[in-house]
């Protein structure tokens, strides 16, 4: 299972809004076939398990299928995986999680069973070795399990600052922060993100294209094709159409899908020269509801690079799930100097926003310190 796992995580960035899912088929101790869901649209894990396993025309007769994820049992852009496992006559099938997706949610198992297939599902064990594997599993889709339970986006902050908690100096200057590792890691977070989400703020000051600009020596690297590079959609929260026709993301509104969020307060004048130049307008009158939009747009997994006036609004909301603080050795000082977060602030100590799940991590001279927020117990209720 641990096997088919990585075999999913090959998946981010392209598969979205769909789980990833890993796949393996096991014939007398011998793994003899592999899969997973390359991009959305494409085959399933398994179907692409049994695709190899054709290949080779090898007979999966009495074999036993590891999948990461329940196999659908429904039809979407491809056929129920349940039926390809029946017609391949796979006597076992090893599952991790339950898929939360209230089309399959034990129905595929419940197929599976009925046509006399063995089924094992690492979920219901108790044993510490597949708790700890559940874990894993359920981190590894945690933005497919909110986004298909609660029609909400997985929000990710993002924020590089100095030691002493600074995202620029006091004359604004912020380039760069943060070695060249972690800029690089952050056009991969870019990467496996179906949007980015900024201020008027952060593009007042920045004029920033948000877009994944991965070297070729990396690509290499990382084994990543440049056809498999998606573009995130740019979202940029903008109560009053402020944002200049000239900026970056106008100027590319045809190339990269570009979206501004705007308020009643927004000139009707400026926000028809937007859609003539191909920007897509949404209007929002909160937080919330912009975040809601962004789900019923299908939209699974939102990256937030901004100030710290929209990072407080959403904290404060309860909309951020995860928190990527990178942290360069440098100390710059300046009472007025901007920070990560900012606003009003909490008042007490016991209000202040946890994380769990912490990662500490070295790249190039930075701290990467990541973590899921905690969520307040009235919403855990």
């Amino acid at each position: 299972m641990h096997d088919a796992m990585l075999l999913a995580q090959r998946g981010e960035g392209a598969v979205n809004p769909n789980p990833l899912v890993g796949a393996l088929i096991v014939k007398d101790d011998d793994i003899v076939a592999h899969g997973w869901h390359h991009r959305y649209g494409d085959l399933h894990a398994e179907r692409e398990a049994f695709k190899e396993a054709d290949e080779k025309a090898i007979d999966c007769t009495g074999a036993t299928m590891y999948v990461t994820l329940e196999p659908c049992c429904h039809q979407g852009h491809q056929p129920p995986c349940t039926d390809a496992i029946i017609e391949h006559r796979i006597k076992r099938v090893v599952v991790g999680l339950l898929d939360p997706n209230p089309l399959v949610a034990g129905k595929g198992l419940e197929l599976l069973r009925k046509a006399g297939i063995e089924v094992e599902v690492i979920e219901d064990c108790t044993d510490s070795a597949s708790t700890e594997l559940t874990d894993a599993l359920k981190m590894q889709n945690r933005v497919f399990r909110k986004y298909i339970t609660t029609g909400m986006p997985w929000v990710t902050a993002k924020w590089a600052m100095t030691l002493d908690g600074k995202i620029a100096t006091v004359t604004g200057d912020s380039k760069w922060i943060t070695s060249t590792a972690s800029r690089e890691r952050v056009h991969l977070y870019r990467k496996n993100n179906m949007a980015i989400l900024c201020g008027i703020g952060t593009v007042m000051a920045d004029d920033p294209m948000l877009n994944v600009r991965l070297k070729e020596e990396t690509m290499q690297r990382l084994g990543i094709m440049e056809h498999e590079v998606r573009q995130p959609i740019r979202i940029v929260a903008d109560r009053q159409a402020r944002i200049p026709m000239e900026s970056q993301l106008v100027s590319t509104a045809r190339e990269i899908p570009t979206i501004v969020v705007y308020g009643s307060s927004a000139d009707e004048e400026k926000l028809q020269q937007l859609r003539d130049a191909g920007v897509t307008l949404w209007n929002c009158n909160s937080l919330t509801e912009l975040i809601q939009r962004a789900g019923a747009e299908h939209i699974d997994s939102i990256l937030l690079e901004s100030g710290g006036t929209l990072s407080e609004a959403l904290l404060k909301e309860n909309l951020i799930d995860e928190i990527l603080a990178f942290i360069a050795p440098k100390i710059i000082g300046g009472k007025g100097a901007k920070t990560p977060v900012e606003g009003d602030g909490f008042c007490m100590m016991s209000e202040a926003i946890e994380l769990t799940d912490q990662i500490v991590e070295t790249i190039g001279n930075d701290v990467l310190i990541s973590g899921l927020v905690k969520k307040k117990k009235e919403e855990q209720a």
